[in-house]
């Protein structure tokens, strides 16, 4: 059945349109203008209405490890190194199917809280082989968020043994698990060779290839800690950015994380070659990473989208927040409140992630996912009405988030996720410590 939303104001084209709507027909957009307009043009279309609130876009998160989640807290206020060993290597052992489940509900859930209707989850505990990768797969399934799985392509053999595979066993895994779902708009695979410090130059050209192969983007963590700088300039006497072109992957297929330690030349030669950014603000600033160069980036030609990164490295998982953080941390770092804008962060959180994940995401428009959600413009966090664009990004709370739908389907309404409780969730969490203590 086609479904007409309407609510006080629309969020298309870039402005707030009063009592606009949208006509939903199996989970895609296929008319946008004014309620009454589009009444009388559909009048067996179900109609829905959301007095006193504002549709706009699903949020996208670009960049996370869901099952980082179940870590949020552990060896907080750590040096990098530390924290990885303390939180990330130290319970990997432990991970197995049930608590990478238990980890992607805790996640996803949350984001669907603070309006996230997209998230790509850069997952590398694969356990050798894909049972653990489907785990997080269903896990968006049963929660209703469209998620991108970016499988990790790592062989590092510094790193735990459940991250590493060879060459030929990551390409197969991670073709299989793609054909598999090639054609579901709930779920894409892309190919993500981790970082060029933990995945070789055969592991990065691997997965370039496979990238090629699919049609998709790729991912890959560059330069986000000096040392990983260090390391490579040491070992291939070039720095990361140059070192990905000496390869021959840094394209317009490349989504970069991180980015934060930048020479011009590096910065220069992305733009040139067309390449993307998932930017993480507040896990930078968590772990003292530092600050990437965004103005000087999006000036290059380099587009550039958000990611909350894992839950362990940040704490809270909203684009919304990171729309916010990105522009306050650019405004204090360069001591400019100009150089970079709200309209700027919102799009880089929506119609600009889209773009660069290659799906119909982050804008209301005719051809696009019905993934939106619907604001209480009473919500004080909103307030004054009047300015609702500049509030939305800087100053929104998520409580102001009433409804979010995905694919035409109602998954967050009124406080509660629709499918599985938030009781529920946190309530396998705790189980799951509780196994995890008694095997300590």
């Amino acid at each position: 059945m086609r479904e007409i939303y309407s609510a006080d104001v629309l969020y298309t084209q870039d402005e707030f349109k009063k009592n606009g709507a949208l006509l939903v027909d199996n989970g895609m957009i296929t008319d946008v203008g004014e309620r009454e307009e589009l009444l009388g043009r559909y009048p067996d279309a179900r109609h829905i209405h959301w007095e006193g609130r504002a549709i706009v876009p699903g949020t996208v998160n670009s960049h996370n490890h869901s099952f980082q989640s179940l870590l949020r807290g552990i060896a907080i206020d750590k040096p990098f190194l530390d924290w990885r060993d303390q939180a990330l290597y130290k319970y990997t052992p432990l991970l197995d199917e049930e608590a990478i489940y238990t980890g992607a509900l805790l996640a996803f859930g949350e984001m669907l809280r603070y309006g996230i209707t997209t998230v790509c989850d850069f997952f590398y505990v694969h356990n050798g082989g894909t049972v653990y990768d489907e785990a997080v797969i269903r896990a968006a399934g049963d929660l209703g968020i469209r998620l991108v799985f970016a499988r990790t392509m790592y062989d590092w053999t510094g790193a735990p043994l459940a991250y590493r595979e060879t060459v030929p066993e990551a390409v197969e895994r991670t073709r299989s698990l793609a054909t598999k779902y090639q054609g579901n708009p709930m779920v894409t695979v892309h190919p993500a060779p981790h970082s060029p410090h933990a995945a070789s130059p055969e592991m990065i050209k691997a997965g370039h290839k496979l990238a090629m192969e699919l049609d998709t983007p790729f991912h890959i963590h560059v330069a986000e800690e000096m040392f990983e700088v260090e390391e490579i300039q040491r070992d291939y006497g070039l720095r990361p950015v140059h070192y990905l072109d000496s390869l021959g992957v840094l394209d317009e297929r490349m989504i970069a994380v991180h980015l934060v330690w930048l020479e011009d030349s590096e910065i220069e030669l992305i733009g040139a070659r067309r390449g993307s950014l998932a930017y993480c603000p507040s896990s930078n600033m968590f772990l003292a990473d530092g600050v990437t160069r965004i103005p000087d980036l999006l000036k290059a030609g380099v587009r550039v989208t958000l990611g909350t990164d894992g839950g362990c490295s940040n704490n809270r998982i909203s684009v919304y927040e990171e729309m916010r953080m990105c522009a306050l941390l650019q405004k204090v770092s360069r001591l400019d409140g100009t150089c970079i804008t709200a309209g700027q962060v919102y799009r880089m959180g929506t119609r600009s992630a889209g773009e660069i994940l290659r799906l119909p995401v982050g804008s209301l428009e005719t051809g696009q996912y019905a993934d939106f959600a619907a604001l209480d413009l009473q919500d004080l966090s909103l307030a004054p009405k009047q300015e609702l664009f500049a509030n939305m990004v800087y100053a929104m709370q998520p409580g102001a988030i009433r409804t979010v739908v995905v694919g035409g389907k109602v998954v967050f309404e009124e406080g509660e996720i629709k499918a599985v409780s938030g009781a529920a969730i946190g309530g396998r969490v705790d189980r799951l410590f509780e196994r995890w203590a008694k095997l300590e």
